[in-house]
């Protein structure tokens, strides 16, 4: 099993019942080839930097999951089924890049920490 993401756009999102009915079917599409779902993400509403096939705008989701890598041509071939997508994406996802990502999100927080606890003491007191 191997590590993919999914990103998908979608043009015609109506409520968020429906929204969340879209992004089950998503997942469930995933799970149907056997596939593990490991994480959403909704992006939300984000608008083109130009209007494609006449669409000034569309709503993003991310999908990060396990499957079988003989299996993702068969899961595309279902998703180009579906109607609401209006783009699709499927990237592999590389361990060690994920991992040196991880590893840099770590650091940066820490100095984050870091420069505000510094911030902190250096902060004239108060007089009472």
């Amino acid at each position: 099993m191997k590590q993919y993401d999914a990103h998908f756009i979608f043009v015609q999102t109506g409520r968020e019942e429906a929204w969340a009915k879209t992004i089950e079917r998503m997942q469930g599409e995933i799970a149907r080839i056997g596939g593990k779902v490991l994480g959403t993400e909704d992006l939300g509403k984000k608008t083109f930097a130009r209007p494609q096939q006449k669409k000034e705008s569309g709503t993003y989701l991310t999908i990060r999951f396990e499957l079988d890598p003989a299996k993702v041509n068969e899961l595309r071939a279902r998703y180009a089924l579906i109607e609401e997508i209006f783009r699709l994406q499927i990237l592999a996802i590389d361990p060690i890049v994920e991992m040196k990502l991880s590893k840099q999100a770590a650091e940066k927080k820490a100095r984050e920490e870091a420069a505000a606890q510094a911030a902190a003491q250096e902060a004239p007191q108060p007089e009472a």
